[in-house]
């Protein structure tokens, strides 16, 4: 879906704060690191720096269909 919208969505990243449902534990360019899955937005493709990288989406998806419930 990115790929064909002039916006992107994303989720900030921290290394602090407390682990909780909505922010999942993951590993980011070898440092642990937590989603701000409540965070989520849209971005234009224009105003960003440019892409830090990817998260395994066997990481983050199980977590993300979790929230709704």
């Amino acid at each position: 879906m990115n790929h064909a919208l002039p916006r992107v969505i994303v989720a900030p990243l921290t290394r602090k704060g407390q682990a909780l449902g909505c922010r999942p534990e993951v590993v980011f360019d070898g440092r642990d690191a937590r989603i701000l899955l409540y965070q989520i937005r849209s971005v234009d493709k224009a105003r960003r720096a440019g892409k830090l990288g990817t998260i395994d989406e066997s990481l983050w998806h199980p977590v993300l269909m979790e929230m709704p419930a």
